[in-house]
């Protein structure tokens, strides 16, 4: 018999006359916690706090926008016929890889119009507070049954007992399948974990973000091969080609940085 974790889906919880979507409990949850850590590590450095935090708000709105719009676009099959539940973000179905592109240009706006901010800084303290973000939100993917995997006999997988999901499940009730949310929010945990202790360590600016997209963009790459649902192009999904660049992005920086700790000091002149 294969040993496996029981789960049942639960996308909305009822307390009395009000229902609680558990999917959007969980990504505002992540939110406030991401915004929050990324501010207090902003503080600990004297950044402009007030500054920083518009920022975070405006890659939060337009991160969200774009993650929607960039699943509705890859999954355009589910709202063809009721296009209208495209904006339905409560009930699940955000794309990583369009929150990262649009944050991206809205940072590297942000410190070109404020030159003041030291933009490795500010960086590390973006994917500081993005991790733990990250691995709140999981929590939302798994209450309503999305990102699932094949079937499989590995010691984690989850055996599906009820509940609705956002993407089907081949076998039904009693399947044993992978669900790579999960394996998602265990592989980020000691990535929290390193990221915590490299700041506490004060290493370099740069270091942390480095760390974060060597690490997480490793690990989605992988665990998407798990997924049963998603369009790929190639044999690879469309969040496995931004980890491609993001580990990439990653060891060009590490590349800089160390080339930059062992130039020279310039020497003052007289």
């Amino acid at each position: 018999m294969i040993a496996a974790i029981p789960f049942r889906t639960f996308p909305q919880v009822s307390i009395g006359p009000l229902t609680i979507r558990t999917f959007g409990v969980f990504v505002a949850l992540g939110i406030l916690v991401g915004v929050g850590v990324f501010l207090r590590y902003a503080r600990e450095r004297d950044l402009d706090a007030d500054l920083l935090s518009r920022l975070a708000w405006w890659v939060i709105v337009l991160g969200i926008i774009g993650s929607r719009l960039l699943f509705v676009v890859t999954h355009w099959s589910e709202f063809s016929e009721d296009p209208l539940s495209a904006f339905a973000v409560w009930q699940g179905g955000l794309q990583f890889s369009g929150a990262f592109l649009i944050s991206i240009v809205v940072i590297v706006w942000f410190t070109r119009r404020h030159p003041e901010m030291p933009g490795l800084t500010v960086s590390d303290g973006i994917v500081y507070g993005l991790a733990p973000g990250l691995a709140i939100g999981r929590l939302g993917c798994m209450a309503v049954g999305e990102h699932l995997g094949t079937a499989t006999s590995f010691p984690l997988a989850w055996k599906y007992l009820g509940g609705e999901t956002r993407e089907p499940i081949d076998g039904g009730v009693g399947a044993v399948i992978h669900n790579t949310a999960m394996y998602e929010l265990l592989l980020m945990l000691p990535l929290i974990g390193l990221l915590w202790w490299m700041q506490r360590r004060g290493v370099a600016p740069g270091w942390l973000t480095v760390t974060f997209l060597v690490w997480y963009g490793t690990q989605r790459f992988l665990t998407d091969f798990l997924r049963a649902y998603d369009e790929t192009v190639a044999g690879l999904t469309g969040a496995q080609y931004l980890c491609i660049g993001m580990v990439a992005g990653g060891l060009l920086l590490a590349g800089r940085l160390r080339k930059r700790a062992h130039e020279p000091e310039p020497v003052p002149s007289a």
